[in-house]
């Protein structure tokens, strides 16, 4: 999490679509905006949304009444990305996941937030040469909203993952919005080995197997990169060693090897994978966040989830064409 203005969003209220465990809760709330609905299909994922926020989420979307969620200032929704995945068909609208986006579009139409904030994997912005990405486009529009669209890369806003998602900002027509611009890119200053715990904490999750084979690079460098060191078995995705003055790769919900979901780093001089609350810090997660006691759900809610750095920035320009700030400023400046 970055240091923001804890009262940009004082007196605003939002709700959380496909809440996951919280992202955009955090990012929101950190900047004085008040959570007033969360819906999430999830069991596990509901589980620790209610155990950090006291509130339970709604279930299935596609069975909320729109006319009972609460009159709110700010809509978000990381909506399922698996439909639009490069990793899985691609079938987009004519998916039943993706067609969750007009559950979205339906609570927009009859509840006019003044902002709807959206997120997904990267490869919606190019899915079925664009055309996926222009139909959200046209219903927002229709329905009396801008539209701004931007894939951002946690890296280039201070986190040290490779983890590049498209971000979507619609103002309802009647607030001015000229002035919106997505955030600038910053300078990393950290990198994996920034964000590990101690290795008492650790240990059991060293791999020491004689198919390990590391490719001689130095590992004597910091890089904006991920730098691969080695490989176990026959160095498939979940099978690679990279060091920790890179960045790390980006996190997966799914996937197997023997460092699945998170890569493998060469820590003090031995492989392991990461352990969820170091994913929980790469993911801008506070430590104060309870995280899934089931380490494969942990995993898991993490690979789905979304930086909070990322939206932590995105809502600073938000919150600056709310109040109808004109100027650019740095953003280092919160």
């Amino acid at each position: 999490m970055i240091d923001v203005d804890k009262e940009l969003f004082s007196g605003y209220t939002f709700v959380d679509l496909f809440a996951g465990i919280g992202g955009f809760h955090i990012a929101l709330s950190s900047m004085g905006a008040r959570c007033v609905y969360a819906s999430e299909w999830d069991k596990y994922a509901q589980r620790v949304y209610q155990a950090n926020f006291d509130i339970l989420p709604d279930g299935d979307i596609t069975k909320v009444d729109e006319l009972a969620v609460p009159d709110h200032d700010i809509l978000c929704a990381g909506f399922p990305c698996q439909a639009f995945s490069i990793s899985g068909k691609q079938r987009g609208f004519n998916d039943s996941r993706g067609t969750l986006f007009f559950d979205v579009a339906r609570i927009v139409r009859a509840k006019r937030p003044k902002v709807v904030f959206l997120e997904n994997v990267k490869n919606f912005a190019s899915h079925d040469n664009g055309q996926t990405l222009k139909v959200v486009r046209t219903i927002m529009t229709d329905l009396g909203y801008s539209f701004d669209a931007k894939v951002l890369n946690a890296v280039d806003y201070g986190i040290p993952q490779k983890r590049e998602r498209i971000y979507m900002v619609c103002f309802r027509d009647d607030v001015d919005h000229t002035h919106f611009r997505f955030p600038e890119p910053i300078r990393l200053t950290r990198h994996v080995e920034d964000y590990l715990l101690p290795d008492a904490e650790t240990e059991h999750l060293v791999v020491s197997r004689s198919d390990i084979v590391y490719n001689g690079v130095e590992d004597n460098r910091y890089t904006t990169k991920s730098l691969r060191l080695g490989i176990v078995n026959k160095g498939g995705q979940g099978e690679r060693i990279y060091s920790t003055k890179g960045i790390a790769i980006t996190f997966s919900a799914y996937g197997g090897g023997v460092f699945a979901k998170t890569g493998g780093y060469l820590v003090n001089g031995r492989p392991r994978k990461l352990h969820p609350r170091e994913c929980a810090r790469l993911m801008g997660y506070p430590d104060n966040f309870k995280i899934a006691e089931q380490t494969t759900q942990a995993y898991k809610q993490f690979g789905n989830s979304v930086v909070v750095d990322v939206l932590q920035y995105i809502l600073l320009e938000i919150g600056r064409t709310l109040h109808g700030v004109a100027e650019r400023r740095a953003t280092t400046l919160f």
